[in-house]
Formats: structure tokens, C-alpha cells, sequence
């Protein structure tokens, strides 16, 4: 341990280096501590390498650690603090084991062997033991631990960048064991056998002592470490409860698994029930002689209704795997949200701190406007944006990021003709599209293998019309049997292991394919490998340009009349607000009623803005109207839902909800430029 006597930087430093100047509270706290007990002794003493260490981990955003010396000493950033929990601040500046005991055995031959050899240790979703939080938990995280060096060469600590992503992997965890569960009830017919696997395998899966799932109200009461009840129209109708042999803190995922567990087993029971119900009422009317008619029409209804209770507990099946897992993920984005904008509500003058809490609230925003469009896309029911691409180009782009994807192992062929027809398809959606195809490839040749991309013209398939060019991904893995193959595009029908998919992928590409106006085929043998083919309709009208602003947002040329058309006074009055921010004259109007009056008494525009699901009329079919009256009238459509088919978007320009500013701006200009 390092003393020093009659200095005044020992102890309680007074003074602040400089290189722990811009670190926020860190800062503070590093330069108020006492360093007296410390291995490290106090910060002016530090070496060259730590201080300059430091002087670029204060400020950074990331969560870093940086474990000094052979005692591991830690310190960190401010950014860091949240993943510690409790253990803050009194590890600051103590060696790691003092404070991450409970791990030690895990954590310290990782950070041995960094410090030992130099090398760089990486991993993702690495599970981690922690006590943060007054009670033991699993949590995981993307970690990336390197070695610092000295000035003389020697490895001075071991500086750790961590990602929490313990979220995502439980949310992936409890969707896979959701589905599992989902798929084995679904093969059983029998109520009791169906309550029997599902509370055998929801005690596997929380490790508890008992779980009971009853129907008898005599029951509901008995005591248990949790209870959740099942409730349909108002009334209780079972009560699933789980003991544990010793107390336990259960988290917020264990209890959204148990609630839908209970849920899924319900309404599989209910299912059975049905299903049995069905075939009794059948074995009853076949009996039934054919001069009994009146006998035989009620048997018929009865019939009826239990294949509706059987379509409806299908139904609310699905709804049950999926509603706690979006809002889960909703809710975690609006937080950011929320809490941004009463920040900056309390304390509106302090400008630095505005922009930095608005940037906040804009990315969780766009985290939440990319998973609308997920959940659009496998519904096939997402707003495209159609433009004519040429595929050689667009494969060529991508080419690094596939070769990335699909790593070493893997040979990566590409035979694209730059000399072939251009299609129409939303560009942005096609690359994700094909991405999840390479990426399905990858997983299919563990031992490596070959990919190969394509793309000609041919004959469409049955069902796809008008001229086409197919696009193939084929590899050389495992392949699929019969019932895979059959199943491949079924949503939520999956392969991989836990965690490693959710079966959306084929059938959002399948939609993608569908609603771009073209199909797909998958073909595939055992042993040899898969051939994904996608058909894209030929593109017949000119390439757009991809950006011809840069990355200025271009303003109104002139004072333009723009007659903006809602029926959303929220959503009107903030489309109205940036339009005149950009230099635009605003009319607006409540729907399309009150337009025509605007129209007929007088009002002249140069530009028609309207949303596209309204109360009484949308807004595709105004805009077609007003097109008989001024054939050559520039028209944006703005949406958040839309079942346009592609044909009927080229008439258009089409802004997707939710748009930021530039969008809005270069949408305007287009069609403005090009009027």
C-alpha cells in the first residue's frame, strides 16, 4: 500500500488533478475521497498510463470498469454506476474482490488471464451471479475486457466496456419457453394431461418446489410464494400458485412468465375442452336418425358454437404470447420518453441540458418507431415506400456486412448480372429481408460451408403476376425435412435453440415478397442444403435519387399554400408547427369535408398534405378527387397504417408515422421541386 506523510494531496485530495476534471459526480466523488486506504494512493501520484486511462473513461457514455494492478483496484465511470447498484460508491477505488465477492471465482480468471497475456476477452449475453440490489440475481451482459499498458510495455489493469442485456435475453428466454410450451400443449387433447405438462415444466423452468393450477374456488385460498389468478369476463376461474422450498425474490420477467403460463394453459384447456365437446356433439348427430331434423338442427348449433369457443381460445392463445412481451418492450421505451420531458418541463432555461435529455427522448422514440414496423412487417400490413432498385447495386452495398455476418468459415459467392432490369420494392426492407436470409444460411452450416447470391429473370410461380426477376440465397447446411419445410414461414415456428430465434424471420420475409406485388419459394434437402428464391416485380418508372439534399434540410423555396388535412387536432396542430417552422403557408383542416369548403370558397394551394386513415373518407381517395379538379397537383400522404398496394403508393409520395423533421422536409421538397 502506497503512504505518503505531511503531503496534502494524501487523504482527502483538495485538489483536482486535471484528468478527472470532466467525469460529472465521478469527478466530484474521486476528487473527495480519502485515498489514504486505497492501493492505489492518491490520483497525483498515479502512473502516466492510469491517469491517461482515466482522462478518457470519465467522460465517455458507455459503462466501463477499470481494475488497476494485481489487487484488481476498481474504478469507473459515471455510466457505470446503474450496473453496480449497491455495491456504489464504496467500491470505488478498493480492490475488486472486497466488492465482487460473490462472483470473484467467475470474474477473476477472466481478468487474470487479460492481465496475463495481453489478449482481449470478448463475449455476448455473458451470464453473470451479482448481488446489487440487497439479493442475488443471474444478469448478462456483451462485455469487451482489454488490457492497459504502461509506459514500459507491462499490462497496468484490464479496462471493461459492459452492456446490460439481461432484458433482452429473459424476454428471449421466456418467449422460447412460451412457445415450447405452446407447441407440446397444442399436441395434447386431454385438459388434466394439459395441466399436468404445463405446471411440471413452469416448476423445471423457476426451479420451485410445487405448482398447482386449480379449478376448485376451495382451493383459491391456500397459501403459496405467488398466485396469479385467471380471469374471463369478470370472473375468476382458476388460480395457478407456485411454492418455492425457500425464500425467494422473484423479478419482474419470472412473474410476466408466470402470468402467461397460466394464461397459455387456460386457454389450452379450454381448447381440449372444446376440441372434445366438438367430436361428442359429432358422434352424436351421426346417431341421430335423418327423419329427426329438429334434433339434428340443434345439434348443428351446438356444433357451431364450439368451434367459435375453439377459434377463440386459439386466438386468445397467440394474443397471450404476444401482448406481454410488446408491452413490456413499449413501456420500456416510453420511459425515456416521459421522463426527458418532465427533466426538461422542471428546468426549460438550462439549454445544454435540454439538448442532451431531447436526444435522449428522440432515440427511444426511434427504438419504438423501428419496432412498429417490425410487428407491421410480420403482420404484412407495413407502409412501403417502393422505389425502382437495382439489385446488383444494392447486393454490392450490403456485401461487407454479409461477408461480416457470416465469418471465416463461410465462402461467400455473388452472381448478380449489373446489367439486369431494375424492381420495385422499398429498398431498406429488401436489405433487412435478405440479411435475415443470410443470416438463417449462417446458422445452418456450424462447420461451414458456401452462400451463394443470385438474381435473374425466369418464369413467376403460380399467383405472381406481371413481370418478374428472382433473387436466391442458397447454402450448403443442413437443410430441412418435409414437416420443417413445410412449416418454415409459420410464424413463430422455429429451429434454433432458446434464445437464438423468434420464427419471424421467413415470414416477414414472405410479406415483404406478398405485398411488394411477387412471392417466395423455399426449397431444401436434407444433408445438401436450402434455396430461398424471392420474386420482385420489374421496375418501370426511373430511378429516384437516394439523398439529394445531403444532409441539409431544405427549406421552403418560396412562401408555398400547403392545405394540411387531419382529423387528429394532436397530430394536425405538431404537422402544422413544423411545416410553418420550415417556411411553409398552413391552412389546416379537420378532414376532408371541411377542405372542399376551404376549396370552394376560394383557398389556393400549391400542395396537399393528408393523412390517410380518417373518420369518413381517407385520404388516398381525397387526393384522387382533388386530382380531377388539378390533374397535376402535388399530394403527400401521411401515414401510420396503410394496406396500399405498391401500384397505388407510385401516385404518391408516402410519409410514414412517426417522421422526424427531415423527412417531412425533403418529402416537401420533392414534390415541390419536381411540380
Amino acid at each position: 500500500m502506497k503512504t505518503s506523510h505531511g503531503n496534502p494531496l494524501d487523504g482527502c485530495t483538495t485538489l483536482s488533478p486535471g484528468f478527472i476534471d470532466n467525469g460529472g459526480i465521478m469527478s466530484d466523488l474521486l476528487q473527495t475521497l480519502d485515498w489514504r486506504s486505497s492501493p492505489l494512493g492518491p490520483p497525483h501520484a498515479w502512473s502516466a498510463g492510469l491517469q491517461a486511462t482515466m482522462s478518457l473513461m470519465l467522460p465517455a457514455k458507455a459503462q466501463i470498469v477499470l481494475f488497476w494492478g494485481p489487487q484488481y483496484v476498481a474504478l469507473y465511470n459515471e455510466a457505470y454506476v446503474p450496473t453496480i447498484g449497491a455495491k456504489h460508491p464504496h467500491a470505488l477505488g478498493r480492490p475488486a474482490i472486497e466488492h465482487w465477492s460473490e462472483l470473484w471465482d467467475d470474474l477473476e480468471p477472466l481478468l487474470r488471464g487479460v492481465r496475463e497475456t495481453g489478449q482481449t476477452f470478448s463475449a455476448t449475453d455473458r451470464p453473470f451471479y451479482i448481488e446489487r440490489s440487497g439479493f442475488g440475481e443471474t444478469a448478462w451482459f456483451d462485455v469487451s475486457y482489454s488490457a492497459v499498458r504502461e509506459s514500459d510495455g507491462s499490462v497496468g489493469g484490464v479496462l471493461c466496456i459492459v452492456t446490460e442485456t439481461t432484458r433482452r435475453v429473459q424476454f428471449q428466454r421466456r418467449q422460447a419457453f412460451l412457445l415450447e410450451l405452446g407447441e407440446a400443449l397444442r399436441g395434447l387433447d386431454d385438459a388434466e394431461a394439459i395441466r399436468d405438462h404445463a405446471t411440471r415444466r413452469l416448476q423445471q423452468e423457476l426451479d420451485a418446489s410445487c405448482v398447482c393450477f386449480d379449478e376448485d374456488p376451495a382451493r383459491f385460498s391456500v397459501p403459496a410464494s405467488l398466485q396469479v389468478p385467471v380471469l374471463r369476463a369478470g370472473e375468476l376461474q382458476a388460480m395457478l400458485s407456485v411454492e418455492f422450498a425457500r425464500p425467494r425474490v422473484l423479478c419482474e420477467d419470472e412473474c410476466l412468465l408466470v402470468e402467461e403460463c397460466a394464461r397459455q394453459t387456460w386457454d389450452a384447456m379450454s381448447h381440449a375442452r372444446a376440441q372434445r365437446d366438438l367430436q361428442a356433439a359429432f358422434a352424436e348427430m351421426k346417431a341421430l336418425n335423418e327423419s329427426l331434423e329438429e334434433r339434428v338442427g340443434a345439434i348443428l348449433a351446438e356444433r357451431e358454437a364450439a368451434i367459435v369457443e375453439l377459434h377463440e381460445a386459439r386466438k386468445m392463445e397467440m394474443v397471450g404470447q404476444l401482448s406481454g412481451g410488446i408491452a413490456h418492450d413499449f413501456n420500456n421505451m416510453l420511459t425515456p420518453i416521459i421522463a426527458s420531458l418532465e427533466l426538461i418541463q422542471r428546468r426549460p432555461d438550462d439549454l445544454q441540458r435540454t439538448a442532451r435529455l431531447t436526444q435522449g427522448a428522440l432515440q427511444a422514440a426511434e427504438r419504438a418507431r423501428n419496432l412498429v414496423g417490425r410487428l407491421l412487417s410480420f403482420a404484412r400490413r407495413q407502409t412501403l415506400t417502393p422505389q425502382t432498385v437495382a439489385l446488383a447495386s444494392l447486393v454490392a452495398e450490403m456485401h461487407e456486412l454479409i461477408a461480416h455476418s457470416l465469418g471465416p468459415t463461410i465462402q461467400f459467392e455473388v452472381e448478380v448480372d449489373e446489367y439486369l432490369p431494375t424492381v420495385v420494392v422499398d429498398p431498406h426492407q429488401l436489405e433487412l429481408a435478405l440479411l435475415n436470409l443470410v443470416v438463417n444460411a449462417r446458422d445452418a452450416m456450424e462447420q461451414g460451408g458456401r452462400l451463394r447470391i443470385s438474381a435473374g429473370p425466369g418464369e413467376p410461380p403460380e399467383g405472381v403476376r406481371g413481370q418478374q426477376l428472382w433473387l436466391k440465397v442458397s447454402d450448403s447446411g443442413c437443410g430441412m425435412s418435409a414437416d420443417v419445410l413445410r412449416r418454415c414461414a409459420e410464424p413463430f415456428f422455429s429451429t434454433k435453440g432458446v434464445g437464438r430465434g423468434t420464427g419471424l424471420g421467413l415470414s416477414m420475409v414472405q410479406g415483404l415478397a406478398g405485398q411488394s406485388g411477387g412471392g417466395m419459394e423455399v426449397r431444401s434437402w436434407p444433408g445438401r442444403g436450402t434455396e430461398v428464391t424471392l420474386w420482385l416485380p420489374v421496375g418501370s418508372v426511373e430511378q429516384e435519387g437516394q439523398d439529394e439534399f445531403g444532409d441539409a434540410v431544405p427549406m421552403a423555396r418560396h412562401l408555398n399554400r400547403v392545405l394540411l388535412v387531419d382529423d387528429e387536432e394532436m397530430v394536425r396542430n405538431a404537422t402544422a408547427l413544423q411545416l410553418r417552422d420550415l417556411g411553409y403557408k398552413v391552412t389546416e383542416a379537420d378532414g376532408p369535408a371541411q377542405a372542399r369548403r376551404l376549396i370552394e370558397a376560394g383557398l389556393e394551394l400549391d400542395i396537399l398534405v393528408t393523412d390517410q386513415i380518417m373518420a369518413d373518407e381517407t385520404g388516398s381517395r381525397f387526393a384522387h378527387d382533388l386530382r380531377q379538379w388539378r390533374a397535376d397537383l402535388p399530394v403527400l400522404i401521411i401515414t401510420g397504417y396503410a394496406n396500399l398496394p405498391p401500384q397505388a403508393l407510385l401516385e404518391f409520395e408516402v410519409l410514414r408515422k412517426p417522421f422526424r423533421r427531415l423527412e417531412l422536409a425533403r418529402s416537401m421538397a420533392r414534390l415541390l421541386g419536381s411540380s
